[in-house]
């Protein structure tokens, strides 16, 4: 039986808090028609979060404990759909209500899973080629506001050869939402994707919920045997939420402001990445912007603890230097026999380039080398690094070796000579 309060002790923000018993951290009530979830336990002292905010309520107003955690409906009707941060449709389809499953649960039994060895394709060749995404791997994309992590996680979202995409945005501008419903549609990949979108008009509390809400559906699928792929974007906007809710709740502020358990807020989502023993598995690629390209911040700092590496999105690229697939070599030494030798060898000789560069702006002398170098750069951003080149890895490198052939000998290139007599293309325009 569910008990009802009528005496508000305080509304702060939009946090009430009541006198209660026997009610447990995370368990949803409702306050007059509005739902709420249980953030603070103070021995009777109850502190609620109200989702559509304050605004309106009365101390007089009654609040009815569920008795039951934030839930979400699980069912194959959810692929094509889109909701908001508290699983209430956004598409104007019907409200689903069957098979209601708990969101916000413990991270997977280490037992059941098994090591990451499966490579995820996404046609990008900065990923496929030099930093392989790999199955039920957990990783950041480091950016600063303005670059098109958006569009990318769009792209990737079209491209990735995976069975279902859950994407959950939060602190969305109304644009970039309505940008990646019409993506995904036009594109054919709605069919197999899920999203919960909170827009930056929507209730702060709805933004600590999306991750949530998207791991919680991820983990269901993934136990169907789907391999899924979970994209977050921003988790900064996450972490800010965290910290408005912390002020009001009078928390005593970390580093910049930030609540000092954010580390096991970031990483009780992260850890969510799973390899399921005898089923599916869960992959999270999650965009983490760093205010003033800081990533000393506490966000992307604290991320980087927790993840597996993470892409760097500068200047409209993936950088190759600082971008890092931690799990990649477990996949690249499947895929073609070339692809270990050929990713190091294009590095290194990208980092000359670099270098050649930078003399040439200083205006010091350049040698024949150097031209070389400058002209494998000029192709190498052109060809594999901009974002909007769409090829299959195979093809990827059979380009590389290419590129390698425009503009060196195969004995300057640092390739062993096994691997340049199998593949050293023929000398011809790349046009």
């Amino acid at each position: 039986m569910q008990k009802v309060y009528t005496e508000i002790r305080s509304i702060i923000g939009n946090v009430i808090t009541v006198r209660a018993e026997g009610i447990r951290i995370g368990d949803l009530a409702l306050v007059g028609d509005s739902y709420a979830s249980v953030i603070k336990l103070d021995k009777d002292i109850v502190s609620l979060q109200v989702f559509a905010g304050a605004q309106g309520v009365s101390t007089t107003d009654p609040v009815r404990f569920l008795g039951r955690p934030m839930m979400v409906s699980f069912s194959k009707n959810l692929l094509g759909r889109i909701f908001d941060g508290t699983g209430v449709p956004r598409d104007r389809g019907p409200a689903l209500k069957e098979n209601m499953i708990p969101i916000g649960g413990p991270s997977f039994n280490p037992s059941k899973r098994i090591l990451p060895n499966k490579m995820i394709r996404t046609g990008i060749p900065m990923i496929d080629v030099f930093n392989t995404l790999v199955e039920s791997q957990k990783l950041p994309i480091f950016s600063i506001s303005g670059e098109p992590y958006n569009a990318l996680l769009a792209r990737i979202a079209m491209q990735a050869e995976v069975d279902v995409i859950v994407l959950g945005g939060m602190g969305l501008k109304y644009d970039d939402y309505l940008t990646f419903r019409d993506t995904l549609e036009k594109g054919g990949a709605m069919s197999h994707t899920v999203m919960f979108i909170h827009t930056a008009s929507d209730p702060i509390v709805e933004c600590t919920l999306v991750p949530d809400l998207s791991l919680a559906v991820a983990e269901q699928f993934a136990l169907e045997g789907k391999r899924v792929l979970v994209l977050l974007t921003d988790m900064t906007n996450f972490a800010d939420a965290q910290k408005e809710m912390a002020i009001t709740m009078e928390q005593v502020p970390s580093n910049r402001g930030y609540p000092g358990d954010l580390y096991s807020c970031l990483a009780s989502r992260y850890e969510k990445a799973v390899d399921i023993d005898g089923a599916g598995s869960i992959t999270i690629l999650g965009v983490t912007t760093m205010p003033g390209d800081d990533v000393t911040h506490p966000v992307p700092d604290n991320t980087g603890y927790i993840t597996e590496g993470q892409y760097y999105l500068k200047g409209g690229h993936i950088e190759p230097f600082g971008s890092l697939s931690r799990l990649k070599q477990n996949v690249n030494g499947k895929t073609r026999d070339d692809h270990r030798a050929l990713m190091d060898g294009m590095i290194k000789l990208y980092a000359q380039y670099k270098e050649s560069l930078e003399k040439k702006s200083m205006g010091f002398l350049m040698t024949e080398w150097d031209d070389k170098l400058l002209k494998y750069g000029e192709l190498f951003e052109s060809k594999l690094m901009d974002l909007s080149v769409n090829i299959p890895l195979e093809q990827a490198l059979d380009l590389g070796w290419e590129i390698l052939a425009e503009c060196f000998e195969p004995n300057e290139t640092g390739l062993k000579t096994s691997l340049i007599r199998e593949r050293w293309p023929k000398q011809e325009a790349l046009g």
